[in-house]
């Protein structure tokens, strides 16, 4: 049995990789900010909000095998209407909590001496979608983060990253809330289908668990959107 945290653990694509983790028998540690969800035996639940300026992690143990980081933001606007402070916003949710929560459980994670972290990006960042600037800004800067961490932390710990198209999750809910944009969406995609939370978690599990050999990656797990033209 390994231990895990998952930051953002209670709701959509964190809370699959906790089940998915918890029903490989991993000892899970979750965090929520607004969406509590409830302990079961090998799962524990902590709020966390990772844009206060000082938060503890002390309910942690002293060796770590995995982190997550899944909070994030899907705010699509014409880039005219973004003010310069919605990306500061955005940065400090999606790339500073990231950075603030990895150097707190740094040393559990070396302790462990073969921990893996995992970030998340989107599909837009190496695609290019309008209206994704805030999105992609912030994303991009995850990815870059992930080969040059994974470069510094190896061998002891590996750090990979996850791009998902759109995902049938709570934050997704606004661009999936009618027939025509679930159906449009729907058609995009190579594999014709939207993409589900255990599409994600399943390979959040082979990135944390199984790819012993693989760190700096950005893994797409998109229908094939991210690199197929249909014809």
């Amino acid at each position: 049995m390994k231990n895990f945290l998952v930051i953002g653990g209670s709701s959509g694509i964190g809370k699959a990789i906790v089940q998915e983790l918890d029903v490989e028998g991993h000892r899970v540690y979750a965090t929520f900010n607004k969406h509590e969800s409830a302990d079961s035996e090998r799962v524990s639940y902590h709020q966390l909000n990772v844009s206060s300026d000082d938060f503890s992690l002390n309910f942690l143990p002293a060796e770590l095998e995995g982190l997550v980081y899944c909070p994030g933001t899907i705010n699509l606007k014409p880039f005219a209407r973004i003010k310069p402070v919605d990306f500061v916003t955005d940065y400090e949710l999606q790339v500073i909590g990231a950075v603030k929560v990895l150097q707190l459980v740094l040393p559990a994670l070396k302790q462990s001496g073969n921990a893996a972290v995992l970030f998340f990006s989107t599909i837009a960042v190496q695609s290019g979608f309008s209206f994704h600037s805030l999105v992609s800004a912030s994303k991009g800067a995850i990815e870059g983060l992930t080969r040059s961490l994974a470069a510094e932390l190896a061998p002891a710990i590996r750090v990979n990253c996850i791009a998902p198209s759109i995902t049938d999750t709570p934050l997704a809910a606004a661009l999936l809330s009618t027939d025509e944009k679930r159906n449009a969406s729907i058609q995009r995609h190579p594999l014709k289908r939207i993409g589900l939370p255990g599409d994600i978690s399943r390979a959040a599990s082979f990135l944390l668990t199984e790819a012993t050999w693989m760190t700096g990656q950005v893994l797409h797990v998109d229908g094939g959107l991210s690199n197929l033209k249909l014809t």
